[in-house]
């Protein structure tokens, strides 16, 4: 039979998603082997892994290469793919928030928000009738309110440290963020009977973490 592919994503993503996967009834094993493989196989499971980097695991699911797949809410939100997301996992919680420098006022022109994320951040400015330029920075965003690239910035937020240690304050809250199973529209239909079962198992393996201890 054919394993059921499931894409996650490699980094600090995949410490937390372990424990989730062991209540759901896998065996997580073969995911923490150290070798550099990419796929990793579970034959007595019928399961196989891509251990991919986050932003490219939606597009692996969308075009059928992987069945399920783990992903952050901010990507999908920032490139809405045409996925079933039936599972909230409940981890890699953080939030999404317009931050700046402290008591430094909008300009008169238009503002420049530098982020990551081009169309969350339109679209959060756009429900308030503000209209603004965006600069896309790929990374080390917090850096565009120091040197004046950009008067606010769109990113997402856990600790907060490090806006605070590069003298940021949050400003606006955008939306919540956690990861979420997604599923592939197709592949759902034709093998239901081998999908539903594992989402079923994740979702009471969610329900049980969630539970405050007795």
């Amino acid at each position: 039979m054919k394993p059921l592919t499931i894409a996650i994503p490699k980094g600090r993503i995949l410490k937390q998603l372990g424990p989730l996967l062991e209540r759901a009834g896998l065996d997580t094993e073969v995911i923490y082997a150290e070798d550099r493989r990419l796929v990793r196989e579970d034959p007595e499971g019928g399961v196989q892994y891509l251990l991919l980097k986050p932003d490219d695991v939606p597009t692996y699911v969308e075009y059928g290469a992987a069945d399920l797949g783990v992903v952050g809410r901010d990507v999908l939100l920032e490139r809405e793919y045409d996925l079933y997301a039936p599972v909230d996992l409940g981890i890699g919680r953080c939030r999404m928030m317009v931050a700046g420098l402290p008591d430094v006022p909008e300009p008169p022109r238009t503002l420049r928000v530098g982020t990551k994320y081009p169309n969350v951040a339109a679209r959060h400015y756009r429900r308030s009738g503000r209209s603004v330029e965006i600069v896309f920075c790929q990374g080390s965003v917090e850096l565009a309110p120091l040197t004046g690239l950009a008067d606010r910035i769109v990113d997402i937020v856990e600790s907060g440290e490090t806006m605070r240690q590069n003298g940021l304050v949050e400003l606006e809250h955008v939306c919540d963020v956690s990861s979420v199973l997604v599923a592939n529209r197709a592949g759902l239909k034709l093998r239901r009977e081998r999908i539903q079962p594992l989402l079923d198992a994740l979702a009471g393996a969610v329900e049980r973490a969630a539970a405050p201890a007795s």
